[in-house]
């Protein structure tokens, strides 16, 4: 903040030759949703003001074309360019919606971000200018198109919507049942991010018409499973994990680095295997976590950038979150205190919009080691942990100093704030942990006492704790009965 525009409040792309822009595909995409959500955890008062205001000012000044949002130079005081190039506009367009407001919407729940995000979809459409056999649609770019597949598939869940499914299918016809097939037709296919994004993206569209649409997943199911398949088979190494980039018509290995964004691509795997229950692809995820902790400890996935280390910790969270492995769980405490320790004194992490990784993965971190519980207000020094042993759930809360405040509850986002069927490993999801359903009655002890009842709706809207001194205060929640 302290590095933002003085006129505007607008932050900018990076610290470097990028001083004097704000851009939506990486100072809105990547940068600012981040610090979003860490001031709705440490500091409502930046939430509520300078987070919320820096929107409404984005979207008054940057909105180009429709709700398209387009380059701002703060020394020009308007636009960057002085002619309108459509393609930059849907690419920054599909990089703020698939990377910042989604996972925004994803924690928050409909806000005036997911407004915004619906708002940019409903201009990309309206604007799709590429003419082709099933429709027209706003580009033939994968990662534009893998990024809105992915945005699509959740927003008509979101909305209800028909209208979002139906141009999810539409790029879905144009990727799966015509001559554009990812491994079949690419010469190239990128497994790291800038590419991946057309696997997860058909995948999660294939979820959407297996639950909306199941007439589509019987065209679809070959051809997805064809193009996993084709990955397994050329684009992994000895311990499943993923090339860069291969040919695969050619069945060749085109970059043989490995892709920090490992992750994206096997939440595709896991989550046709729980649509489809093709063990095979729930047995490579398994494969390429086991090997985690014994192979990759210390890593340098893009050189000494903590954004590799940020993107590749966020898979292993995610998928961990699906299957428990204990080797997974002590590469991830291995991995993160190296990511950790790229933040310089200031603050600022490397000082460019992959910044933003950083604390998305931070915060990613942080719930699943309290299970997905959170604290207000925040204090720098009030430490909070829980795990969960036999469907009940540990929880610690300690200061340095007396403390007074609440501790809150995660719920069961998937369901009750994107409507999602199922929760499905996606791209820059939160994964939930410990979730309070308001169908379910629990019940707290404190510090050792006898266990008496709690409604979730209390639970939800925050736990009373009271921190005297020094002194820890352990809690045990555990669910009880359905209510009838």
């Amino acid at each position: 903040m302290p590095h933002s525009d003085p006129v505007t409040g607008l932050i900018p792309r990076n610290l470097g030759q990028g001083r004097d822009v704000w851009n939506a595909a990486d100072a809105a995409a990547d940068n600012y949703p981040f610090m979003v959500l860490t001031t709705w955890f440490t500091d409502r008062n930046a939430f509520e003001g300078p987070m919320l205001q820096m929107l409404r000012t984005e979207e008054l000044l940057t909105s180009r074309v429709g709700a398209l949002p387009d380059d701002y130079s703060f020394s020009m005081g308007g636009f960057r360019h002085e002619t309108v190039d459509l393609d930059r506009l849907v690419f920054g367009g599909s990089e703020y919606v698939k990377d910042g407001l989604l996972p925004l919407t994803e924690w928050l729940g409909e806000s005036p971000w997911s407004k915004r995000m619906i708002a940019i979809i409903d201009s990309l459409w309206q604007h799709a200018a590429v003419e082709t056999t099933f429709g027209a649609i706003p580009s033939t770019n994968v990662e534009i198109n893998g990024e809105l597949l992915q945005a699509l598939s959740r927003t008509y869940w979101l909305t209800g919507d028909d209208k979002y499914l139906a141009w999810a299918m539409r790029l879905g016809d144009y990727y799966l049942l015509g001559d554009n097939h990812p491994t079949r037709d690419f010469h190239r296919l990128r497994l790291r991010d800038h590419g991946c994004e057309i696997v997860s993206g058909l995948v999660e569209l294939y979820v959407a018409c297996h639950f909306a649409r199941p007439e589509k997943t019987q065209q679809y199911r070959a051809p997805i499973h064809e193009m996993l398949d084709r990955i397994l088979e050329i684009g992994r190494n000895e311990h499943g994990m993923l090339y860069n980039a291969i040919a695969p018509a050619k069945g060749e290995v085109v970059d043989r680095a490995l892709a920090d964004t490992w992750g994206y691509t096997y939440n595709a795997f896991y989550t046709v295997y729980l649509i489809d229950g093709v063990e095979r692809y729930r047995t490579a995820v398994r494969y390429v976590l086991s090997n985690l902790n014994d192979n990759y400890r210390d890593f340098r996935w893009e050189g000494d950038s903590a954004d590799g280390y940020a993107d590749s910790i966020e898979g292993a969270i995610n998928l961990y979150n699906r299957e428990p492995i204990d080797s997974v769980a002590s590469w991830i405490d291995s991995e993160t205190p190296v990511m950790f320790a790229k933040q310089r004194s200031d603050g600022v992490i490397e000082g460019w919009h992959g910044d933003g990784n950083f604390a998305r993965t931070a915060l990613m971190y942080a719930l699943w080691k309290t299970q997905g519980l959170s604290i207000q207000p925040w204090r720098p020094d009030v430490r909070l942990g829980a795990v969960q042993r036999d469907d009940q759930l540990y929880v610690v809360i300690e200061a340095d100093e007396s403390w007074e405040g609440r501790i809150i509850f995660d719920r069961p986002r998937h369901s009750e704030q994107m409507h999602l069927p199922i929760d499905y490993p996606r791209i820059n999801q939160f994964p939930q942990w410990w979730t309070v359903s308001w169908d379910k009655q629990y019940e707290i002890a404190v510090d050792g006492s006898s266990f008496t009842p709690m409604s979730a709706d209390a639970l939800r809207k925050g736990l009373p704790v009271k921190i005297e001194g020094s002194q820890p205060v352990r809690l045990y929640v555990r669910e009880i009965t359905a209510r009838e």
